[in-house]
């Protein structure tokens, strides 16, 4: 009886997911002068205020998949190596996060183009929910290669009809990453050549779609001469004129691809925690850019509810959210996942944002 009000409630959580028009997700790469990594990426959801975690999972925890009219049975797995994830709607559904072994995985929303195989109750011992696909990747592998053997061997399912699709992208700390979208049943599993991600359409339209944009360059363009005339830029940074800005998939694609290749490499990799949150505040998305006028269902401070970066070099998770932009950090090197115990918080203890004034009278 518990585990039927859990899978209803849990499917009531999903459901503002699957219904929401406002999904959208961001996701960029940077490599700094030491040779560190870091993924960083913005999650949104416009139309509710999420329930918001971050998740410590220790070694030899075992969870076990749901699957679709809450049917026992999922896949089983325990976690070789421990891991700190953001979670959506309930502790075990991380969509973003590192292990100790320094592999970092995010789930990316994906509607109208991926296609998961059938669901099939004689192969449920090898099948798993979508949205428990990160804990999986976390909890079992230390490298891409390794991922994309055993994305071969399982099935993923959603537990919800009405739900749409998600892509995957799994980064190491060597640099080496990929995305993993289900095609017509099939896992399709791509080299990142950029490190950027974003939802629909798949993953090379994206890439081939960037094409369209090869007269883009950082700088100032002209001048030209047109006849007696000489034409100038009315400021700096006229060589992406033309860079789309609304917040389409294609068009956030685009403009992640051209600011990550153009921003400056950082020394370190903490340097570049800092510029990926600097980056990615060009894609928060205001919440009634995504509705008409008046139709906005919720009055919360952003679409955009939380933004992470993970640090793969110094294995640290930073994060701020809508209601507080201030950066907060979880250290993997701080946490013992040999004696932890399974933990999840609310991003926010407080929803309000950290004022400091910077004047106090003496």
């Amino acid at each position: 009886m518990e585990r039927r009000k859990l899978f209803f409630a849990l499917i009531a959580g999903l459901s503002i997911i699957c219904a929401n028009r406002a999904s959208a997700c961001t996701g960029i790469t940077l490599k700094s002068k030491d040779n560190g990594i870091v993924t960083a990426r913005t999650i949104e959801w416009g139309e509710s205020a999420m329930e918001n975690l971050y998740t410590i999972v220790p070694r030899g925890y075992i969870q076990q998949s749901m699957l679709p009219n809450n049917e026992p049975g999922g896949m089983t797995f325990s976690s070789m190596y421990g891991y700190v994830g953001l979670a959506v709607v309930q502790p075990g559904w991380v969509v973003d996060g590192m292990n100790e072994a320094g592999l970092s995985a995010g789930l990316f929303y994906f509607p109208g183009y991926g296609q998961y195989p059938e669901y099939k109750p004689e192969y449920k011992a090898n099948t798993i929910s979508d949205f428990q696909l990160v804990s999986w990747i976390l909890s079992r592998f230390s490298s891409v290669e390794q991922v994309k053997e055993a994305i071969k061997n399982i099935r993923v399912t959603s537990i919800d009809p009405r739900a749409s699709t998600a892509h995957w992208r799994v980064t190491e700390p060597s640099g080496k990453q990929i995305i993993i979208e289900f095609i017509n049943g099939e896992a399709q599993v791509y080299d990142s050549e950029l490190g950027v991600l974003t939802n629909s359409p798949e993953y090379p339209w994206q890439i081939k779609n960037l094409n369209n944009y090869v007269n883009l360059k950082s700088g100032t363009a002209g001048p030209t001469k047109m006849g007696n005339i000489t034409l100038s830029a009315f400021g700096t940074g006229s060589g992406l004129l033309g860079l789309p800005g609304d917040f389409t998939p294609p068009s956030r694609f685009v403009r992640a691809s051209f600011l990550q290749t153009y921003s400056i490499q950082q020394d370190t990799s903490f340097d570049s925690v800092l510029q990926a949150f600097h980056i990615l505040n060009n894609f928060d998305v205001p919440l009634g850019t995504e509705f008409p006028i008046g139709k906005a269902p919720v009055n919360m401070p952003s679409a955009t509810q939380w933004t992470i970066a993970t640090d793969m070099h110094d294995r640290i998770v930073y994060y701020h959210t809508m209601y507080n932009r201030t950066l907060r950090s979880i250290d993997l090197n701080k946490i013992d996942f040999s004696t932890i115990q399974f933990q999840s918080y609310p991003l926010d203890e407080a929803k309000s944002e950290t004022i400091i004034p910077a004047y106090v009278e003496k």
